[in-house]
C-alpha cells in the first residue's frame, strides 16, 4: 500500500469520499469491518464499507484500498457491486465498537469508547492499534478525560455489552445527511438501533425516519412510547407523518393522533382523507404563505428557512387571510428567481403569477407530473373547489409516489451495467 499514514482514526474515515484510479469517485466510507479474535491480539481489518450510487452499502476489503490520506480513499477500481451483509464473526467499528464501556488495565479507570485507531502491521495487513477512551464527568467538569490506549491494555471490546449507549455514534450520525444517517441505522444491529433510536432527540429522528423504508419507520415505532412516538410524529413532515400513521395498525394509529396536539393531528388526519396518490395525499399543508401585504424582504426571509426543502423555497404562495391552510382566497404564486430581481421593499403581490390553473385534491399522480412537466415547476399549489389553499405538492414528494420501492436496487444494476463493473 503506498504512502499510507502511520495511524487513521476511524472516526475521521467515516464520510470520506472513495476514488478510483482515474479520479471518479465511487461511493463514501461509511464504517470499518474488523475481526475480533481477542483483547490480546490486534484485530485485523477486513475492509471498508461504501456506500455507492443509490444508498447500497458494499464491502471494499483493504487489499482494495491503495491509498487514505487526510481528505480521500483511493482503491483499485475493482470492487464487488454485492450488498454488503455482516457476518457473525465481524464488527462494526463504528456501529458496534464506539460507546462500549471499557476498562484500563494499567489504572483500572473504566470509560466509553469515542474512536478507535488503525496501522499498518509489517505484514501489511492493517489492524486496530489504538483505543481513545472517554472517563464520565466528574465534578462541575462536563467532558471526563480522555486517554489514548495500546488495544492490549484495555478490557471490554470483545464483550458483548447490552446495556451500551450511543453518545459517540449519535455524535456521528449527527455530522451526516438525514439520508446517510438513515442508511447507517438501517443496517445496525437490532438492539444497537434501539439504543441508537433512543438517544436521538425527536426532531433528529424525525428527519431519519422520513428517509427509512416503512417497514422500518413501523419496526421503529414498536420501540417508542406512545408519547414520545406522538412527539416525533409532530415533527415529521404532515405528509410523510401520514404515510408513516396508515402504516400502523388502526388502534394505534388513532390513540397516536389523540396524543398529538390538536392542529398537528389535524393536519395528518386530512391529508389521509385523500385518496392515495393524488394530489391531496401527497401535498404538504405547510408551504411558504404570505399575505398580499408582504414585502420581497418578506418573503425571502422565509425562504431562507434551513429546514425548507430546495423545492418548497421555490414558490411563496400569496393568499388573503387566514394564511394556515386551507387559507383564505389563493392569489397566486411568487417564484423565488423573481424575487431576487426585485427591490426588497417591493409588495409580493405586484410580482404574482396568476397565469397557471392551481391542482385539484384530487389530481392523479399522473395529472401532478403533467402539471409540473408542462409549466417547468418544482412545487405547485393545491386548491379546493373554493379557491383556498390546501398546501403545495412538490417534485420530491411526486418522486416518492411515483419511483418502485426498490428503485435504488434498480439503479444499481443499471449503474453497474453501463459502466462494466465487475461482480464477485
Amino acid at each position: 500500500m503506498s504512502t499510507a499514514p502511520v495511524r487513521v482514526y476511524a472516526a475521521r474515515l467515516v464520510g470520506l469520499p472513495i476514488f478510483d484510479p482515474v479520479g471518479d469517485q465511487v461511493g463514501k466510507v461509511r464504517d470499518l469491518v474488523v475481526a475480533v479474535r481477542s483483547e490480546v491480539h490486534q484485530p485485523r481489518v477486513l475492509g471498508l464499507v461504501a456506500e455507492v450510487f443509490g444508498r447500497r452499502r458494499i464491502f471494499v476489503p483493504m487489499t482494495r484500498v491503495t491509498n487514505i490520506d487526510s481528505g480521500q480513499v483511493y482503491t483499485t477500481g475493482l470492487l464487488n457491486m454485492r450488498r454488503f451483509e455482516q457476518r457473525p464473526t465481524e464488527t462494526l467499528v463504528i456501529g458496534q465498537m464506539l460507546d462500549r464501556t471499557v476498562r484500563i488495565t494499567s489504572s483500572g479507570v473504566t470509560g466509553t469508547v469515542f474512536d478507535v485507531a488503525m496501522e499498518q502491521a509489517r505484514n501489511r495487513d492493517w489492524v486496530l492499534s489504538r483505543v481513545a477512551v472517554q472517563e464520565p464527568a466528574k465534578g462541575l467538569r462536563r467532558r471526563g478525560q480522555t486517554f489514548v490506549i495500546e488495544w492490549r491494555d484495555v478490557e471490554g471490546l470483545t464483550q458483548r455489552e447490552e446495556t451500551q449507549g450511543a453518545t459517540h455514534l449519535i455524535a456521528a450520525l449527527n455530522e451526516m445527511r438525514p439520508a446517510d444517517a438513515a442508511n447507517m441505522i438501517h443496517d445496525l444491529p437490532p438492539e444497537r438501533r434501539i439504543a441508537v433510536v433512543a438517544a436521538l432527540d425527536d426532531e433528529r429522528l424525525a428527519d431519519v425516519l422520513e428517509e427509512l423504508p416503512e417497514e422500518d419507520q413501523v419496526e421503529i415505532f414498536e420501540h417508542l412510547d406512545s408519547e414520545r412516538a406522538a412527539d416525533v410524529l409532530e415533527e415529521m413532515s404532515p405528509d410523510d407523518a401520514a404515510d408513516l400513521i396508515a402504516e400502523l395498525p388502526p388502534e394505534t394509529a388513532a390513540a397516536l393522533l389523540e396524543l398529538m396536539e390538536p392542529d398537528e393531528a389535524e393536519d395528518v388526519k386530512r391529508l389521509m382523507s385523500y385518496v392515495e396518490n393524488t394530489a391531496g395525499a401527497m401535498m404538504t399543508p405547510e408551504p411558504v404563505i404570505l399575505g398580499p401585504d408582504a414585502t420581497i424582504a418578506d418573503a425571502l426571509a422565509h425562504v431562507r428557512n434551513p429546514d425548507l426543502t430546495p423545492a418548497l423555497a421555490a414558490l411563496v404562495y400569496v393568499c388573503r387571510p387566514p394564511l394556515e391552510t386551507p387559507t383564505g382566497r389563493f392569489l397566486g404564486v411568487a417564484h423565488i428567481q423573481r424575487l431576487l430581481r426585485e427591490p426588497p421593499s417591493t409588495l409580493v403581490a405586484g410580482v404574482l403569477d396568476d397565469s397557471m390553473d392551481p391542482l385539484k385534491p384530487e389530481a392523479t399522480i399522473d395529472q401532478v407530473a403533467a402539471h409540473l412537466a408542462t409549466y417547468n415547476l418544482v412545487a405547485a399549489p393545491v386548491v379546493d373547489e373554493n379557491g383556498h389553499l390546501l398546501g403545495a405538492v412538490s417534485v420530491d414528494d411526486l418522486l416518492d409516489h411515483m419511483l418502485p420501492e426498490n428503485w435504488r436496487d434498480q439503479a444499481i444494476r443499471s449503474s453497474d451495467r453501463s459502466q462494466g463493473v465487475r461482480r464477485g
